[in-house]
């Protein structure tokens, strides 16, 4: 297992991307640490992780506050001793229309999504250093790159992760530590079987985003075989983005 032993922290790992990133990670040996703001599925988490028979400690973060942030890396750090792998992955939207998205609203949105993966990237990046390097990968989004209406705040912060990614690969890279990010297109985190023929046929790989197809990127990233790809932004969307449709 090429993640053997590596620490590996993901945030809002409790459910969805997050969980499967954090479960396939410590399926490869890796020793995972939970940041999520919910309790409930922070547990949960860690609790699926070891009955599996790996390793794993749930650290309940609100990554919208900094102090939150010093306090998981410090805790992760101590408990294991360093840290090799951060995916920042915690993140929500607020979809109302901009006449009535609220200063606090939009503040709430871009302090969690694109400060806090600043913020963690920052704090994790000083532990990093210190033992030789690391990899970052920022979950980002295809709404960085297209929309639908009533997104502004969720787009900005995404479009921001994609810009952040390289600007910190930019400022890291003489420490050795990578920073990538991934921008996942339709993932279902619901009931797969709901999902309905059009759905799936939408995307040239002929179904919807699961998941695995994320944790699945986030090893490939961070495997050292790897380690050429660097300040990269990396769409899975099942090729969703890249089909033309026109109006007859």
């Amino acid at each position: 297992m090429k993640f053997q032993d590596k620490v590996v922290v993901v945030t809002g790992a409790g459910s969805g991307i997050g969980r499967s990133i954090a479960v396939t990670y410590a399926s490869e040996g890796a020793r995972v640490v939970i940041a999520e703001k919910d309790p409930v599925t922070g547990s949960d988490a860690e609790k699926m992780i070891t009955a599996a028979g790996g390793t794993a400690c749930f650290i309940q973060t609100d990554i919208s506050n900094p102090a939150d942030i010093t306090g998981m890396i410090k805790k992760a750090t101590d408990l294991y001793g360093t840290i090799d792998i951060l995916v920042n992955n915690a993140g929500f939207g607020r979809w109302k229309s901009p006449c009535d998205l609220t200063i606090e609203e939009w503040d709430e949105v871009i302090n969690t999504n694109l400060r806090g993966a600043f913020l963690c990237a920052r704090e994790a990046a000083r532990v990093m250093k210190e033992h030789g390097g690391g990899s970052v990968i920022n979950i980002a989004s295809t709404r960085a790159l297209m929309s639908e209406p009533h997104s502004e705040a969720y787009a900005a912060s995404k479009g921001g992760i994609v810009a952040l990614t390289h600007a910190l690969a930019a400022s890291f890279s003489k420490h050795n530590i990578r920073v990538n990010s991934i921008s996942p297109g339709w993932i279902e985190t619901g009931d797969y079987s709901k999902l309905r023929d059009e759905d799936h046929s939408q995307h040239f790989s002929g179904r919807v985003g699961r998941p695995e197809d994320i944790a699945r990127a986030c090893l490939f990233l961070t495997s050292s075989e790897n380690d050429f790809i660097n300040g990269e932004n990396i769409v899975i969307d099942g090729g969703m983005t890249r089909r033309m449709i026109y109006e007859p």
